[in-house]
């Protein structure tokens, strides 16, 4: 087994973003609002055997995943010494405080 690594590794933050756009409500919105159809050559999607149609939602504008990967890196998976433990009252308490 090797060493564990003080980090996230970028493998797993990336793996993680793409889980959440592949469950994510407006990735459903878009294969329904267009009918499971490529825009392109209006190939509907299919599970049929010998006729499968895969079809994938992109972004018109490009995801640039190495730019949200390092800002998730350095906004919320800060060092261990940025970080403390709280109860819910607590911590709801500490983000009250911020907002003042």
């Amino acid at each position: 087994m090797g060493k564990k690594l003080p980090t996230t590794p970028k493998g797993r933050i990336i793996s993680a973003l793409r889980m959440l756009f592949l469950r994510s409500r407006e990735r459903a919105a878009v294969l329904k609002r267009d009918n499971s159809t490529c825009w392109t050559c209006k190939k509907k999607a299919s599970k049929a055997k010998g006729r499968e149609v895969k079809v994938e939602v992109h972004h018109i504008d490009p995801v640039i995943f190495d730019k949200l990967v390092e800002y998730i890196r350095f906004e919320l998976l800060v060092p261990p010494d940025d970080m403390m433990t709280l109860c819910c009252e607590c911590h709801k308490a500490e983000h009250r405080k911020g907002d003042k």
